[in-house]
């Protein structure tokens, strides 16, 4: 296979652009593109032919606007091609009209209350920033999506606007440094958690299949504990589908880089090169669904829930995060000496204090249910959001703020003292797992997602409140009368304000909890609790002066956050409470009986036979299935009192119900260890983590 000449090959990038598009519109469409200039409408028809001409040419017949609804999912309606013609005849055509703006119907979508409900009509707009693709004979067409009235109703769309945001209140701050450019950008490399599973063995358990995780699971007796997973050797049918899915992303420009094992039996990893915010969120979204149908051409299931297993590591989605000019300056670039690099330092200040004072959002933009599960747990960080800046960094920032003396590091060089072995640089600072906002040479590494959230979330929350923090450095330096004095002051200020959201240490560690505590950082451990700062009219107003949400979209974001997270909860007890008594409760009663007509028999023919273990063995699972069954019962009785819509759903879920159903797991899975294989009703942890070979 010849990769540079297949990548891509789906895509109407800037290759397939320069070659189908006149000079003229070509070089207005770059504009656009590269520039953030408003997209020159007299282009649009041709636009639009040369790019039905090409996707024709690769077999398609449709073609659809492709957008992110608030669902953390993609949507799309497909028209083809097709026009009448005179008589019965048709034609391909899809006009400029058909490519910039389309009309689906938006009822179904949420909206969060941000629109009446009867109103039905949405629109979606072509975002020319992002290359449209041929997929299983359609074109898409990357949009954003709005309703009639102007309120945006997905993901994307703010993301953009956060993106410009950032690049407006950067270029504010470089010009103060008088350094030059056309556009800041914001790039992302999430990389991406999952698990494979065996299809047959995934399709036995029907909590794996209604909820994406398993609501039941006694640990099996070898979990990751011998840490032989980790980076190990790919097993053959692993090795086959990460084959495929690499061909089949770099088919669609998507520039898969890294796979490797995870920690967990069963769990791997993708990672992708940096691309722009917006790039990579649509390319996140299409590889997570590539993920899946790769998958399942190999007869496995692609599990991207945060935690599917209890007991062993979740999964998550690192954004690396990074900021940029078109000049090619990466701005979070230290430099041999960050200590003397004021724009450096001005950044790094903006950011630490940015993170800092809207902790409660950041924290809130990746909450979920799944993802309740997983912060805190096997290598995920803890729930208080905190920085991590390394040693060398962060012995600047310490000489800062507590006024020790701050010495440079010297390069080191490693060596294994063989005088075969080459000689490697040692990096100015070591890497911190359980850090949720780390610094990591020249980015930062937010490592709160979940697996299989929108990677927009995360970026328009970052982008949206470092552009606030640029801001307001920018209104106040450009009044400075003594720059070189008053960044440096103004810098040191920043630092020293929010020092406590700096971290260097073990976020594991028990005394972590009660030291954020004293610092007065945040420390929202669901859901429910979480996403309630974006009710908070400091945390709406940020979102408002930056341009990104109106107080009314902002809002509405929230409650589809908290609804989402009820109906899941609903779904998750619902299954869970039929699991329990439709194959768990009937299994273990079976079982019972079959113990109890032993115990019998053996008594029958020889009184004085030892039974005790069978007396206890019975005794036991009677309890644990008699005990499974009241939680089950309590279970259903807190779930009927509450309402969707309720204003405290959320929280009587997180504190009520979700308590309620580890109560019933705990039994069921005491008695999973007791029953005999042959009862159980579906695969176990075993069945599941080491079905693929």
């Amino acid at each position: 296979m010849n990769i540079p000449e297949i990548f891509g090959e789906h895509v109407y990038n800037d290759v397939v652009m320069r070659s189908t598009l006149p000079k003229e519109v070509y070089k207005s469409l770059r504009k656009t593109i590269d520039a953030g200039e408003t997209i020159d409408m007299s282009i649009a028809d041709t636009v639009a032919n040369a790019m039905k001409d090409w996707a024709v040419s690769k077999g398609a017949t449709h073609y659809t606007h492709w957008f992110q609804p608030l669902t953390n999912l993609t949507a799309e309606k497909h028209d083809s091609f097709i026009e009448p013609c005179g008589g019965d005849g048709v034609i391909m055509q899809l006009t400029g009209k058909s490519l910039i703006v389309g009309e689906p119907d938006a009822s179904s979508f949420p909206s969060g209350g941000s629109r009446d409900t009867f109103a039905a009509r949405g629109y979606t707009a072509w975002d020319p920033t992002s290359p449209a693709f041929v997929k299983e004979g359609t074109l898409y067409i990357p949009t954003v999506f709005v309703s009639y009235t102007g309120e945006t109703l997905d993901k994307k769309a703010p993301l953009l606007k956060s993106m410009t945001a950032i690049d407006r209140a950067t270029k504010r701050i470089l010009k103060l440094f008088n350094i030059e450019c056309r556009k800041v950008s914001t790039t992302v490399g999430p990389e991406q958690e999952y698990f494979l599973i065996d299809k047959e063995v995934y399709e036995q358990r029907r909590d794996l299949m209604m909820t994406g995780r398993t609501l039941f699971g006694a640990p099996a007796p070898r979990g990751q504990e011998l840490e032989d997973h980790y980076f190990g050797s790919l097993k053959p049918r692993v090795a086959a589908f990460m084959k495929d899915l690499d061909e089949t992303l770099w088919r669609y420009g998507i520039l898969a880089k890294s796979k490797h094992n995870e920690a967990a039996p069963a769990q791997h990893e993708l990672a992708p090169v940096f691309t722009s915010s917006n790039v990579s969120v649509d390319n996140n979204q299409l590889t997570m669904e590539i993920m899946k149908k790769v998958a399942a051409r190999h007869d496995l299931v692609c599990l991207l829930h945060e935690k599917p297993f209890e007991g062993i590591n979740g999964s998550g989605k690192h954004n690396n995060w990074s900021l940029s000019t078109d000049t090619g300056i990466n701005l979070l670039e230290p430099g041999e000496h960050p200590e003397s690099n004021t724009v450096f330092m001005l950044i790094l200040a903006c950011v630490i204090s940015a993170v800092d004072k809207y902790q409660g959002i950041l924290r809130a933009c990746v909450a979920s249910a799944g993802n309740d599960h997983r912060l805190g747990e096997d290598e995920a960080p803890p729930a208080i959001i905190s920085v991590y800046l390394g040693d060398q960094i962060g012995a600047i920032v310490d000489s800062i703020v507590l006024g020790k003396n701050y010495v440079p590091s010297k390069p080191v060089k490693g060596s294994i003292g063989v005088p075969e072995s080459p000689i490697f640089p040692i990096d100015s600072t070591d890497r911190n797992r359980t850090s949720p906002f780390a610094f990591t040479g020249n980015k930062f590494e937010f490592r709160m997602l979940g697996s299989s959230a929108s990677v927009a979330d995360p970026n328009i929350v970052l982008n949206t409140i470092v552009a606030e923090a640029f801001t307001a450095a920018a209104e106040k330096l450009e009044k400075s009368e003594n720059f070189e004095k008053d960044v440096k002051a103004y810098s040191d200020k920043l630092f020293k304000a929010h020092y406590r959201v700096i971290f260097n240490y073990n976020g594991y560690g028990p005394e972590w909890e009660s030291e954020a505590e004293r610092r007065g950082l945040l420390n929202n451990k669901n859901t429910a609790d979480a996403v309630p700062e974006f009710f908070k009219k400091e945390n709406v107003d940020v979102f408002v002066r930056q341009g990104v949400y109106t107080k009314a979209e902002a809002i509405a974001r929230a409650n589809i956050q908290l609804e989402n997270y009820v109906k899941t909860i609903r779904i998750e007890a619902l299954t869970m409470a039929d699991m329990a008594r439709q194959q768990i409760y009937p299994a273990v009663s079976a079982y019972t009986a079959e113990l109890c007509s032993n115990l019998a028999a053996k008594k029958a023919t020889i009184s004085s036979i030892p039974t005790a273990s069978e007396e206890e063995l019975i005794k036991t699972l009677a309890v644990a299935g008699e005990n499974m069954m009241l939680a089950v019962k309590k279970l259903e009785t807190d779930l009927k009192e509450i309402a969707v819509g309720e204003k405290d759903a959320a929280k009587r879920m997180a504190h009520f119900v979700v308590p309620d159903m580890e109560k019933v797991r705990t039994y069921a899975d005491e008695a999973e260890k007791l029953c005999a294989k042959d009862y159980w009703p579906f695969p176990d942890y075993t069945d599941i983590l080491y079905s693929v070979r």
